[in-house]
């Protein structure tokens, strides 16, 4: 690919995808600078590996699949195991969920439901589309809803936001 070609390219998936994948990134990792690498490194594979993809929806769904195994790569870095991050250390990051809100909660649901609701809502794909991306069956990822939502609800409960209707 040309110089030029490869620059348009690079501003194109910046311009397009970065704000949904810093935000899948972020969700998935509760760490701004984390997900700010994430983000970069899954469009910099977009950028060296220029697949064929057969629509916009489809390159979209091939970054969001690489930027969740980036994530989940990353927590389970021994790196990342190993060391205390600066941000325990430093003032808050830039944002950070409102305390007491929904956000809030589903930061604290464990990574695999909080996945599936990003995906779901933030995201707007279906329970199909998400068995597609996270390579499993569409009843598992309903589960998976459901069980997040439960455990979200009772979150929401202990927090004083009362009984919530289903």
């Amino acid at each position: 690919m040309e110089g030029q070609d490869r620059e348009a390219l690079a501003r194109r998936l910046v311009d397009t995808y970065s704000d949904q994948l810093l935000r899948l990134a972020y969700s998935l990792l509760n760490n701004v600078p984390d997900a700010q690498d994430v983000c970069q490194e899954a469009l910099l594979k977009r950028l060296d590996h220029a697949p064929i993809f057969e629509s916009r929806e489809h390159e979209r769904a091939w970054l969001i699949r690489v930027t969740i195994n980036l994530c989940k790569n990353l927590r389970r870095s021994p790196w990342r195991t190993r060391t205390v991050g600066l941000d325990t250390v430093a003032e808050q990051a830039a944002f950070q969920p409102e305390e007491g809100g929904v956000l809030e909660e589903v930061q604290q649901l464990p990574a695999k439901y909080r996945e599936v609701l990003v995906l779901y809502y933030y995201m707007g794909y279906d329970t199909n589309e998400i068995a597609d991306i996270l390579g499993s069956r569409a009843e598992a990822v309903r589960a998976r809803m459901s069980r997040a939502r439960q455990k979200l609800r009772l979150g929401l409960e202990v927090q004083g936001y009362g009984k919530l209707s289903r």
